[in-house]
């Protein structure tokens, strides 16, 4: 338990932890880390919930920017979520993603906090021109169970349920979880840590759609996401640039979370701050 006797959950990673496709930046995010929150609180009395994660950021960066600042606000749980926008880079070695990933697992269990990361699926599923990339996704996984074997690091293995491929858990840019599928990773998360009121049943299909989507459908839907997201995801890497440019974690202070709380706008800066201001 904490210093202070509230329990206190820390979540690092990129634009799935910051919640991105689940709300937006008028409204506000909310995303499976406060859906996970929001589950913890409900058997934990005095939660408090910090979010570091920023969108667009590689594992390194993760580890470099927002593990010492998990580690100064002393989780008793914490989750690990980075290494897609890794796979997504032109030079990608699974070693080195693994590597951050594996430090970020150490520090923290050795400072005694409950750790649970993912696998991630088998994107060509849901981004059929994605199919070169297949590969790196299955070497990412393997090295993420065996670092979390090393660290006794829950893993919610969604890489071996095709259900959580289904393209209703996904928003049309394909690369960010859809509200149902922020559902589903918390619904996940909760299981691999074995919390009060978790089952499997994230892992089950969804009913099957109404009818079938023509062929003239399904090429329209593939020319409209290129143009409309693959081109300027293109252009802003030949630009160096990434969406998390000038960007900085939406919850950087440990803040109450209070059962049946709805985190999803005007976190930063409220009453009971605790921790750190900037990471």
């Amino acid at each position: 338990m904490s210093h202070d006797d509230h329990p206190r959950y820390v979540a690092l990673g990129d634009s799935q932890t910051e919640g991105l496709g689940d709300g937006d930046d008028i409204v506000g995010l909310r995303g499976w880390a406060d859906r996970l929150a929001e589950h913890l609180a409900a058997s934990t009395p005095g939660l408090r919930y910090a979010n570091l994660a920023v969108r667009g950021q590689l594992a390194a960066q993760v580890r470099a920017g927002q593990l010492p600042a998990a580690l100064a606000l002393r989780p008793d749980i914490a989750t690990v979520v980075a290494g897609v926008n890794d796979m997504l880079r032109p030079r990608f070695d699974a070693d080195e993603v693994a590597a951050h990933l594996e430090a970020m697992f150490a520090a923290l269990t050795a400072q005694g906090a409950r750790v649970a990361t993912v696998t991630f699926p088998d994107i060509t599923r849901i981004i059929p021109v994605a199919r070169p990339l297949s590969p790196r996704v299955t070497a990412l996984n393997d090295r993420i169970r065996a670092a979390a074997r090393r660290h006794g690091v829950a893993v919610a293995d969604a890489a071996l349920h095709p259900a959580v491929t289904d393209p209703r858990l996904w928003t049309t840019d394909r690369l960010h979880a859809a509200p149902l599928g922020h559902e589903r990773i918390a619904a996940a998360i909760a299981y691999a840590l074995d919390l009060p009121g978790s089952d499997d049943s994230w892992t089950r299909p969804l009913p099957p759609p109404d009818g079938r989507p023509s062929r003239w459908d399904v090429t329209t839907q593939e020319i409209r996401w290129a143009t409309t997201f693959l081109g300027p995801w293109l252009g802003r890497r030949l630009r160096g640039r990434s969406s998390g440019d000038g960007r900085s974690a939406k919850r950087p202070h440990l803040l109450p979370v209070l059962p049946g709380q709805d985190l999803g706008d005007d976190r930063i800066g409220a009453p009971g701050t605790d921790g750190p201001h900037q990471f």
